[in-house]
């Protein structure tokens, strides 16, 4: 006898594949990047799809991507029907890219903070870091030497 697939799951189905909280899910709703159906008794009905896009979720918040670069990133997928591996391929891309200049600032990162904890700031004149009168902040907030800015452009 063949068993028969169904086409949607329910929101402790999907809980259960993936392992994320059924109240996590529904935030994932509220933020638009699950988009379920409701039956005739007014329960989500996921597409089995919705699974993989979970998954995506997962993935792209370990790193370090907010709940807005992953909406924009599924909005790429096709609605009401199951992506295929063209359609995933686009996020591939795009994500790609992303990733990569984030791999890039990480490695410049270690890179830099690797020869300052070297250092012990006893040659400050040739630290990556040293910032005197403060004028990295006008490139604005946060660690600009770190984030790539170098002082000569300053």
């Amino acid at each position: 006898m063949i068993q028969r697939v169904e086409k949607t799951i329910s929101i402790g189905m999907l809980s259960e594949r993936t392992g994320v909280a059924v109240s996590a899910l529904r935030y994932y709703e509220t933020q638009n990047l699950l988009h379920p159906e409701r039956n005739a008794g007014g329960q989500r009905r996921f597409l089995r799809a919705d699974i993989r896009r979970v998954s995506f979720i997962l993935i792209a918040q370990q790193f370090g991507f907010t709940i807005e670069q992953i909406k924009t990133e599924l909005a790429r997928l096709p609605e009401r029907r199951t992506p295929t591996k063209r359609d995933w391929s686009k996020i591939a891309n795009h994500f790609g890219t992303v990733l990569d200049a984030k791999i890039e600032t990480l490695q410049n990162m270690r890179d830099k903070l690797d020869s300052c904890i070297g250092c012990g700031c006893l040659s400050l004149k040739s630290c990556a870091l040293y910032n005197p009168a403060d004028k990295a902040a006008k490139r604005g907030t946060g660690p600009r030497y770190l984030m790539g800015d170098r002082s000569g452009d300053v």
